[in-house]
């Protein structure tokens, strides 16, 4: 089946799809071929609710997820989940909610996934893959030489203590040079990939305690030509959430190996200043994109202890961001897995971020810009890069145009 793409659906009620992101996104669950949500269908999982009192569950199904508590509902998940969520939302005066038990066989044709849900992983598809593989069928299994990286920066000393089996230690300092952080020079950048066992055909897994940093490496690697890059969806903390098995030890030694082409296969996917500056010119063809904390767009704070000007790129659009430099709040459903495609685009509706447009993402550094592009890469847009100098490269020069406070939209 090939997925569709998203689209918003307009119906006399309202459907809730309680089923964990992943099948959500399109990776099919046991007992199924194909994977995905019904049209107009939204992600809301009885879990999340658990963890709120009854003002934030108001607040989260009313004002984040649109919810309308007078328009009839349907609910399809597991029968348990679906009864939990159905007595969850009856709590908050939801007027009808009705438990559709077969959803999913009676209209398994009209399933809507990601184009390219494979790109995120979950800690239970990556631990069939590790445990299981040939001995049970793994969906969208790995082709060619697997490699697991856990990504952090400096310090192993977590990862030494525990990782996931397999596991390979990545330190994004390798793959970054100061004083931008920027992505270091061609012949440093294929040494360091070869270093760690990868090849232009190999799948990567990436995961790490702060997830940026594997999505700033994920980045870097599709930049660079590999063919199979793919993301744990919430990182580690998704694969403490499992309880899932994992090993102590040092980093394992691996072979150097040839990259087998030349790079970089897409340097369309990293924007620098000059394409930057074009961009700008025109608000309606292109989007450049700040994915930063609404108060490091609007000037307020800069971010970073060693980024003193504040504001930002004079026309860039807001994206959405997170509380801090460190978070994506705005992209996360409550367990840190990505929110709906549907969610993203709204958001972005808003503010003329469109998927016919080229669009360069950007944050301080990189790294939210690059987790971001992962997510619009996933959901099938095309035209798509990250603006690697970001903030700190724009702000280093007082010529160039700054902005402050609220935009005019």
């Amino acid at each position: 089946m090939t997925p569709a793409t998203f689209t918003s659906i307009s119906v006399p009620f309202q459907i809730i799809d309680c089923r964990a992101s992943e099948f959500f996104n399109g990776w099919p669950e046991q007992g199924m071929s194909v994977g995905g949500h019904l049209p107009g269908a939204i992600n809301v999982r009885p879990q999340w609710l658990e963890r709120m009192s009854l003002g934030e569950r108001k607040h989260f199904l009313l004002n984040q997820k649109k919810l309308d508590k007078d328009k009839p509902t349907q609910i399809y998940c597991n029968n348990s989940d679906a009864k939990k969520l159905q007595q969850q939302l009856l709590e908050l005066d939801f007027k009808t909610v009705e438990i559709r038990t077969q959803a999913l066989d009676d209209d398994s044709h009209q399933l809507i996934a990601l184009p390219y849900f494979r790109t995120l992983v979950s800690a239970n598809w990556l631990n069939k893959l590790i445990y299981s593989a040939g001995v049970q069928p793994i969906s969208e299994a790995p082709k060619d030489n697997l490699v697991i990286l856990e990504v952090g920066r400096d310090d192993m000393t977590h990862f030494i203590a525990s990782h996931v089996k397999g596991a390979r230690y990545a330190n994004t300092n390798d793959f970054e040079v100061e004083p931008l952080w920027n992505i270091v020079p061609l012949k440093q950048l294929k040494e360091k990939i070869e270093a760690l066992g990868i090849t232009h055909n190999s799948t990567v897994v990436l995961y790490g305690r702060l997830n940026l940093s594997a999505a700033r490496l994920a980045q870097i690697l599709m930049y660079a030509g590999v063919q199979d890059v793919r993301l744990l969806d919430g990182g580690w903390d998704a694969w403490l959430a499992q309880k899932l098995p994992s090993e102590a030890g040092q980093s394992r030694h691996v072979k150097s190996v040839d990259f087998g082409v030349t790079i970089p296969v897409y340097p369309q996917y990293i924007t620098n200043i000059k394409q930057l500056k074009t961009m700008l010119n025109d608000a309606e063809k292109n989007s450049v994109v700040s994915v930063r904390s609404w108060l490091e767009y609007k000037g307020e704070i800069s971010g970073y202890a060693y980024i003193k000007p504040k504001g930002r790129i004079a026309g860039a659009k807001w994206g959405q961001g997170g509380r801090d430099a460190n978070n994506l709040d705005d992209f996360k459903n409550p367990d840190g897995t990505m929110r709906s495609a549907d969610e993203i685009k709204t958001k972005w509706q808003q503010w003329n971020i469109r998927e016919d447009q080229k669009v360069s993402f950007y944050c301080g550094t990189g790294w939210r810009g690059s987790e971001v592009f992962l997510y619009a890469y996933m959901m099938g847009w095309k035209n798509i890069s990250l603006f690697d100098g970001g903030w700190f490269q724009w702000s280093m020069d007082s010529q160039r145009p700054v902005e402050t406070g609220m935009p005019v939209l």
